[in-house]
This record gives structure tokens, sequence and C-alpha cells, in this order.
């Protein structure tokens, strides 16, 4: 794994299509397909959108068990940020993401590899559109 892939990387976009072309561009860049992660408000539009572009939805792999289990009693807003935090998002960003996310656009997260937890974030994660907190 290169520096590169070790970097998590988070893009927004729109529909499936872009969703697909982006999972391609990370698999170029050297990301294993079972690191990268789409992410929606809905569980089944993420189920429906994992299946037909070769990304992966977040598992308890890449969450960690602890955060699986306290997901089943998390509202979706707070079950979504979970995700986000375990991949090494932080708090402010997720909360920007998910907003994202209410409106209708999709996350694919290219993961660096490290399950983060409680306030743990990763300073490096790489977002697009950028924004700023």
């Amino acid at each position: 794994m290169t520096t590169q892939t070790m970097t998590t990387r988070v893009h927004t976009v729109s529909n499936m299509l872009e969703v697909q072309e982006q999972v391609h561009r990370f698999e170029r860049d050297g990301y294993a397909r079972e690191n990268i992660f789409v992410l929606t408000h809905d569980k089944g539009r993420t189920a429906r959108i994992a299946r037909n572009t070769d990304a992966e939805e977040i598992g308890v792999s890449a969450e960690g068990v602890g955060t699986a289990i306290a997901n089943i009693f998390r509202s979706t807003g707070d079950e979504l940020r979970a995700k986000m935090r375990s991949l090494g998002i932080s708090k402010q960003y997720a909360e920007h993401l998910e907003e994202q996310m209410d409106r209708d656009k999709i996350l694919v997260i290219a993961w660096g590899g490290k399950e983060y937890r409680d306030d743990e974030y990763d300073t490096s994660v790489y977002y697009y559109p950028e924004y700023r907190l």
C-alpha cells in the first residue's frame, strides 16, 4: 500500500454514474476494492448503489464491532456519522457530509485502512469538493 492509498479520500457525488467513475478512479489509484465504500442517507439505496457500482457498504470490518452494535440503537443520522467517524472523518466533517446526504448526495470513500474510535480522527483525510469548516 502506498502513502497515497493510505490516505482516506471522500468524494461527494450526485448519481450512480459518478459513483462508478469514482470507484474506478480509486481502484486505478491503488485502493483495494474492499476499501472503497459508498454511503447514502438510505440503507436500501446504499445497498443498491454498492451492488451496481463495485463499491462496498461500510460493515463491521471497517467500523468495528463496538460501533456496529451501537448502530443498532442509533438514529439514521447518528449511525451515518458513527460510520464516517470510524473511518477517521472528524465530527465536524461527518456533520457536514450528513447534511450533504440529506440533500440526496452520495459519498464515495476510499479508506486508508485504519479504524478510529471515540474522538480520534484522521487529519489528512482529503475531501472533494473541498469544504472549509
